[in-house]
């Protein structure tokens, strides 16, 4: 017999936020000012973190997408000799926190409902912590969230369990009682590591034929949770 849902996990970029209206200007934007407005070495830049400088955008096989913000330092930092790598994940960290979120679907009436069906909520994503909470504060709903992790938070990242586990222990769940919500394999390796059930959404990066084989179910967006939810009590 499956266990009834009691808790929801979320990642955050990708999932509550459309990944490339979000992420696609804060890499142009960050590039631009690692390189004092240099095109050129910007290009050479976006490259070595697989975005697209002069289309503005992200391949899809970009380790950043799934990434830490440490990923994203040993990626640049051979193209800025002399920087230090705090430095640089301070300044990574310092933009992300004021990247424009747009969110995936409008995440009030969703996180609304979602609380309706009793459901403890959570964000587990693999964005430092501070700009995580900036993110959701920005658009009103940090809230909203019984438990925020980031990869620098203490649990680690994904896809490595941790923040599943601990949002399960920190609201006294059982895992198997909680859903893993993500775009990205990490997402559901996480949860899938950590005795929960996952579902994937498409929102992301990643298609369909990528995530189906870790999923329970995958769905459009978000926005399409509730009902399934509902379905299977």
């Amino acid at each position: 017999m499956t266990a009834e849902i009691r808790g929801v996990l979320f990642d955050k970029d990708g999932t509550l936020f459309d990944f490339e209206a979000t992420w696609n200007v804060w890499a142009a934007t960050t590039l631009a000012d690692l390189t004092g407005g240099d095109e050129v070495r910007a290009a050479e830049l976006g490259a070595r973190m697989g975005f697209d400088y002069a289309g503005q955008r992200f391949d899809p096989a970009s380790d950043v997408i799934a990434g830490t913000p440490e990923d994203i330092v040993r990626l640049l930092l051979p193209g800025l000799p002399g920087m230090a790598p705090a430095e640089l994940i301070g300044r990574i960290n310092a933009s992300a926190a004021h990247a424009p979120q747009v969110e995936a679907v409008p995440l009030g009436p969703l996180l609304s409902t979602l609380r309706g069906l009793g459901l403890m909520l959570g964000v587990a994503t693999n964005d430092a912590e501070v700009p995580a909470r900036a993110h959701l504060a920005g658009v009103g709903h940090e809230a909203s969230f019984d438990f925020i992790a980031g990869y620098d938070t203490g649990y680690g990242g994904k896809p490595e369990p941790g923040m599943c586990l601990g949002f399960a222990a920190a609201l006294g769940l059982a895992p198997e009682t909680v859903l893993m919500v993500g775009d990205s394999t990490h997402d559901l390796l996480a949860g899938r590591a950590a005795g929960m059930r996952c579902v994937a959404v498409l929102t992301g990066m990643a298609s369909e034929a990528e995530l189906a084989p870790l999923a329970t179910v995958v769905l459009p967006d978000v926005g399409h949770l509730p009902g399934w939810i509902s379905a299977q009590r």
